[in-house]
């Protein structure tokens, strides 16, 4: 028979040696994995696999999210904005505290509140709810999961989880997992808001002075890197938008900031009560960060017009750190609602008790290999038969590796455990196949062809039962479970498309004679 012939009758061990030699690139050629750079990080290793918490160390947070929602409330696009300021009214609160969403008939207060002050905001608005819960709606979670997971992408860390999670119990949490980070520093990034407000602080011209917000979050088209000035002052550069730009100028203007007297006229110990005074006051969570008067510079250019045409200017902090937080904060946005971490979960590993954790992973797997080879051996007493099936079940973990380096999925214990079930789930299935082809003596490449076709049958039914079993762990959010769900339905997508029909291809070969 040609080699073209040979390929065609066993292209699938072809296929299989292709998504090994993938699979291999992806696990150590440098700079493979998901993610990469190009550049070793602080905690790479021979392969490119990532590790979660339990085999890297790091900090863990689960935590419900602070507010309350009406549900069943008749809201409409007509009166979404009404509804949302009279309670905000009602209750004290800021607008953007108050989210009314016509799609879901829901109203949600995203702040820590009491039920009865909520209830009588919202007879306010004439709205009669049919349940009043704790926690927010699933877009306002959905939206804290994936800015939460912009912050953590920004400090660099890698490896790191966010998601949610619905518990038996009730309610809805926020589980964050950050891999090699201590717990102040991920409580830092998570626990507040993260609100970034510019707000002008000037003479009103009776003796008294007034606060107006004039940039908000919303108004950067770009933020760049954290640097420090010839004199040593941290600053964020920024870029705003240009109707932030035209809004920004005209109200340094009416407020005095572009005139001589309102240039640099800023004490550098701002406070509350101090009088005729211009200040730029940048406002974390509600609290001044920083305050700085107008340079001559910016007033100039205000004036002349050439700010608007180039909005780029600088956001001061008191040092680097305070820096690097405005900047997080500008990039990822503000989250819609805070973590109640009061009420929740903190815990931490430490990397050196995380890291025996990966030796005795490695030592689990080889004894779950060692033992099922020899069970294999034992059985069939044939090595050209048991060899081949314990080297196609290992090469569906091998592959399954090399998916998550190319994916950038931290491994825990979750998805050890699913590649010891896969090994297992796979010689399960190998037996099937070899049981059925050598039942009797196999006389022709026809006959052996006919009972492997029964064989798969057999398996493909096995492993559809496994899917649909494993699908509610890998769809609904049961934290460790849904790893463990993952992995084995990926294990079995491979065992039933290419390993399995390839160990056939390997026993017709050796099996039968060439008719």
């Amino acid at each position: 028979m040609s080699r073209l012939g040979t390929l065609r009758q066993n292209w699938r061990v072809a296929a299989l040696v292709v998504l090994l030699v993938l699979s291999a690139i992806s696990l150590f050629a440098p700079g493979m994995g998901a993610g990469a750079t190009g550049a070793p990080s602080a905690d790479s290793g021979p392969t490119n696999l990532k590790y979660g918490l339990q085999l890297d160390g790091g900090t863990r947070i689960r935590a419900p999210v602070e507010g309350m929602t009406a549900e069943g409330v008749n809201v409409t696009q007509d009166n979404q904005l009404e509804i949302e300021r009279t309670i905000a009214s009602e209750m004290q609160l800021e607008l953007l505290d108050v989210e009314a969403r016509p799609s879901l008939n829901t109203v949600e207060v995203q702040v820590e509140t009491n039920e009865s002050a909520f209830r009588d905001a919202l007879a306010a608005a004439n709205l009669d709810p049919s349940t009043i819960r704790p926690g927010v709606t699933a877009p306002t979670r959905e939206t804290i999961v994936q800015t939460i997971s912009q912050k953590i992408d920004q400090t660099g860390f890698s490896g790191a989880s966010v998601q949610q999670v619905a518990p038996a119990t009730g309610g809805h949490y926020i589980v964050i997992e950050v891999p090699g980070a201590n717990t102040s520093r991920v409580r830092e990034l998570v626990s507040e808001r993260g609100v970034v407000k510019m707000q002008a602080y000037y003479p009103t011209g009776n003796g008294t002075q007034a606060r107006d917000t004039i940039l908000t979050q919303g108004d950067f088209a770009r933020i760049g890197s954290p640097t420090t000035t010839r004199e040593g002052t941290p600053y964020v550069p920024v870029t705003l938008t240009d109707p932030a730009a035209e809004r920004f100028a005209n109200k340094l203007q009416q407020y005095g900031f572009t005139t001589e007297e309102g240039t640099n006229d800023c004490l550098q110990n701002w406070n509350e009560t101090s009088q005729s005074q211009h200040c730029l006051l940048t406002v974390l969570d509600g609290e001044v960060v920083y305050s700085a008067g107008v340079a001559p510079g910016l007033a100039n250019s205000i004036e002349s017009g050439d700010f608007q045409e180039n909005p780029a200017f600088r956001i001061t902090a008191t040092n680097m750190s305070a820096a690097r937080e405005l900047q997080i904060n500008l990039q990822a946005g503000a989250l819609p609602a805070a973590l109640d971490i009061e009420n929740g979960d903190v815990y931490y590993i430490a990397p050196s008790r995380a890291e025996r954790f990966k030796p005795l992973s490695l030592l689990t797997g080889l004894i779950a290999t060692l033992a099922v080879a020899g069970v294999v051996f034992l059985r069939y007493r044939e090595p050209k038969v048991a060899a081949p099936m314990v080297v196609t079940a290992l090469s569906e973990v091998v592959i399954l590796l090399g998916f998550a380096a190319a994916a950038g999925l931290a491994l825990d214990l979750s998805h050890i455990a699913g590649f010891i079930a896969v090994i297992g789930t796979g010689v399960d299935d190998l037996i099937i196949i070899a049981d059925e082809v050598m039942a009797e003596q196999v006389s022709s490449r026809r006959v052996f062809q006919s009972r492997f076709k029964k064989a798969l049958w057999i398996i493909g039914g096995a492993a559809a039962t496994t899917i649909i079993a494993m699908s509610p762990l890998a769809v609904l959010s049961l934290g460790d479970l849904r790893g463990f769900a993952i992995v084995t339905i990926l294990g079995v997508l491979i065992g039933v498309l290419v390993t399995r029909p390839a160990y056939g291809d390997i026993l017709r070969s050796l099996l039968t004679e060439e008719r």
